[in-house]
């Protein structure tokens, strides 16, 4: 008894699944034949069984035991098998970029295999030809990618937003755990909601407001927004794209499908592109790393400031319509070589990879000082009564010699809690002070407001915005050595404002942390 309590305390774990596949009978033993389990295999990842028993779903340890039954694999010709579901935008490019990525890195050779509707696999090769691992992509959009999951469709998500309360909740109660933890969701590479129009399109730049505007109907003609007297044809992706869900999240239209026939869908965000550049009447919104030939439009402001996406201002945030891509995995054991995969596309070689496949990586980048000058010129030109010149002085002398990161930080709305870029960003620089790379540097975590309120009052919030993202990194950067590296805090309120505090986007982009290195 006491062994047979010993193998099920080490060596399996309950979780809640359904199966993915007809299920077969195996009979699992111990070596001494002491414990013998007895179920229809739900898995096996090259490493655990999963086995639908009597004591319910348990993962077992096939090093431990020996396997017998109709279901078993074969342990010495075990093929990773992998399923991911979701964001076409992820599936069609970025993700074949880093399986060829990782692929080159670790020696296997790739053959990509159409599947029906559309979909389709890489099959990653050994140098022998044998088969290592099939990684099988269903493209289609968030939504499905979420509903494939929760069926136990797919392991892996490809979200173009996060994850919604009831789809939290319906994971929760059938075994995946928290889909919000650290190890459950992350953020795989960066992107950005854009307007577009067609080259020939006369207009340059429209405010988030009129975006809003053209969403609910009420400016219906591209002569309201300095262009043609002709009516504006709105192309959108399909309703249940995550980019369709987080346009709807941040410019929140009532219902965009009152447009009647002035709206167009479409499935693939390539698709939407396509049509768009060659329609001049057509606004669309896209992905920023699938515009091609259209034209995207800068954003603006009543009071002056404009904001155009870039690699930077998304890295940055400083571009208010950002849209990080999420990878969404289950608390389920994946096969070894997925978990590689997963780990290799948090690192640099990645970095540059997303990059080079037209998307925003996460790797940090430094902004010297002598490149903020329109920053600079709009904190002077857009300075209250309240903001003083020797405030401006302190700014300027604060940072003087000190290089900007990319690594922001900003809050979710009405909230203190970082935002979902953010939160990835405090992991990603926690990993890099463990990593030893900012030693024998200083590093400033500066704290920045909207200007609603007094000046006094907005300095000493955006200092305490400072101190927490401060402690969340350091909380998170459990090995590092901060004896090596020096940490300081300082704030200056509404002194450096990014976008019009007349807008409610305007306000959430000047809520801020940024972190500057010397």
């Amino acid at each position: 008894m006491a062994l047979h309590r010993a193998v099920i305390c080490a060596a399996l774990l309950f979780v809640a699944s359904f199966a993915k596949s007809m299920a077969q009978d195996v009979t699992l033993t111990s070596p001494d034949g002491a414990v013998e389990i007895t179920g229809n295999i739900l898995g096996f990842d090259g490493e655990f069984y999963r086995v639908d028993t009597q004591f319910g779903e348990l993962t077992v340890d096939g090093s431990g035991v020996r396997c017998d039954g109709p279901g078993c694999p074969s342990l010495s010709d075990f093929v990773a098998e992998i399923s991911l579901s979701g964001s076409s935008t992820m599936a069609e490019v970025l993700m074949p970029a880093l399986i060829e990525g990782f692929a080159l890195r670790n020696g296997f050779q790739t053959r990509r295999d159409a599947l029906p509707d559309g979909n389709f696999e890489y099959v990653l090769l050994q140098q022998t030809g044998q088969t290592a691992a099939r990684f099988s992509f269903f493209v289609s959009n968030t939504d499905e990618g979420f509903a494939d999951l929760l069926a136990n469709q797919a392991d892996i998500v490809m979200a173009l937003r996060e994850i919604r309360p009831e789809e939290r909740s319906r994971a929760a109660e059938i075994g995946l755990g928290d889909m919000t933890g650290p190890n459950r969701s992350r953020v795989l590479a960066l992107d950005a909601m854009v307007p577009v129009v067609a080259p020939s399109n006369p207009v340059q730049a429209l405010s988030v407001q009129d975006l809003a505007g053209v969403l609910t109907g009420e400016i219906a003609n591209w002569s309201r927004l300095g262009g043609p007297d002709a009516p504006i044809t709105v192309h959108l992706p399909v309703a249940e794209s995550g980019l369709a869900q987080a346009i709807d999240d941040r410019l929140v239209p009532p219902d965009v499908e009152q447009l009647g026939n002035r709206l167009r869908r479409h499935d693939r965000g390539s698709t939407l592109v396509r049509v768009v550049a060659t329609d001049p009447f057509a606004l669309g919104f896209a992905s920023f790393a699938e515009t091609s030939t259209a034209r995207v439009l800068t954003l603006q402001g009543p009071c002056g400031f404009s904001l155009r996406a870039s690699r930077r201002s998304i890295k940055t945030e400083d571009y208010p319509l950002t849209a990080p891509m999420f990878l969404y995995l289950p608390s389920r054991r994946l096969p070894k070589l997925a978990r590689e995969f997963l780990s290799y596309v948090r690192g640099p070689g990645a970095q540059i990879v997303i990059r080079r496949a037209g998307f925003v990586d996460q790797a940090p980048e430094r902004i010297p000082m002598n490149a903020q000058g329109d920053r600079l010129a709009n904190a002077i030109a857009g300075a209250g009564a309240e903001v003083s010149l020797q405030e401006l002085q302190r700014l300027i002398t604060g940072l003087s010699g000190l290089q900007r990161l990319t690594t922001s930080f900003r809050f979710e709305p009405g909230s203190t809690r970082p935002d979902a870029q953010s939160r990835s960003n405090i992991l990603q620089l926690a990993r890099a002070l463990e990593a030893g790379e900012y030693d024998a540097r200083r590093l400033v975590f500066v704290g920045f407001s909207d200007g609603d309120g007094g000046a006094e009052a907005n300095r000493a919030i955006a200092m305490k915005r400072a101190e927490a993202v401060r402690d969340a990194v350091i909380a998170a950067a459990e090995t590092a050595n901060l004896e090596r590296t020096q940490i300081d805090l300082d704030a200056f309120g509404e002194a450096l404002p990014m976008a019009c505090d007349d807008q409610r986007w305007g306000r959430q982009v000047n809520r801020r942390v940024e972190i500057w290195v010397q």
